[in-house]
């Protein structure tokens, strides 16, 4: 029995334009809570700017920065933070790679330096609505949560691989494609949230449905009960999957919790 769904966002719940259809969510949202059932956003993305998609929907729980922060609107369930020790290391392998843009991101905001490509800084404020542009990354006294990184989508496998030879023992790089590469603390992922959340609510992992389309979403998919990939998911994300289901364009988790529902 299924008592939590939990979905990703950008190339799954929304369409490339960053909206979904609203007035389908809230005829379904308000079906999920009728059956009790908890609606759960797993992402990457800064929970700033997570909740400005659901200012309507004070039960939402949102699980942020690949698993790092656990929040709904009024507390905070559950925070994990880089051991202080190892940030200037990451930060120093990082730069060590040419061509990488870098923001760092705490609880608070995310930081970018002011020698950032102003384009970059512009474009990254859509996914991180709390962005302070610094000089220097020394500055920040913040709880550091993760690093987010931009390189060439071409690059992005290769990159990948490089830092998880430079960031052996320190961290983990996790892709979503397209450019994007997300540097996590080692064991944080979106099942570990995932499953540190069903503790506090008292739901196991096999009582949820997850979905999702990148590399960041592999071990969530995998780990639920019913783990559901987008059609437009990355080959090894719908390999794992129970089940495909519609694009995101074609609002598939939308879809797919529909029919759930009428069963």
């Amino acid at each position: 029995m299924i008592k939590l769904i939990a979905t990703d966002m950008d190339g799954t719940f929304l369409r490339s334009d960053m909206t979904y259809n609203e007035e389908k969510f809230a005829r379904l949202y308000q079906k999920l809570q009728t059956r009790k059932i908890q609606f759960v956003v797993a992402s990457g993305n800064q929970y700033f700017q997570l909740k400005s998609f659901f200012q309507k929907y004070p039960d939402i729980i949102y699980i942020s920065e690949n698993g790092a922060l656990i929040r709904d609107n009024n507390q905070v369930l559950a925070k994990h933070a880089f051991d202080s020790v190892y940030i200037q290391k990451i930060i120093t392998q990082i730069q060590s790679i040419p061509a990488l843009k870098l923001l760092v991101c705490g609880s608070k905001s995310a930081y970018t330096l002011s020698s950032t490509d102003p384009n970059h800084i512009a474009y990254m404020r859509n996914f991180y609505h709390h962005l302070d542009v610094i000089d220097d990354f020394n500055e920040i006294n913040d709880d550091i949560l993760k690093f987010a990184i931009t390189c060439p989508p071409e690059k992005t496998d290769i990159i990948v691989d490089q830092l998880r030879q430079k960031l052996s023992g320190l961290a983990e790089p996790t892709s979503s494609g397209h450019g994007d590469i997300d540097v996590i603390q080692l064991g944080m992922n979106k099942a570990a949230g995932l499953k540190e959340l069903g503790q506090v609510l008292n739901i196991n992992l096999n009582e949820m449905m997850a979905f999702g389309d990148g590399g960041n979403d592999l071990e969530m998919l995998r780990e639920v009960g019913c783990g559901v990939a987008m059609k437009n998911a990355q080959p090894k994300v719908a390999a794992i999957a129970n089940q495909v289901t519609a694009d995101n364009q074609e609002q598939g988790v939308l879809q797919t919790i529909e029919k759930f529902l009428e069963k």
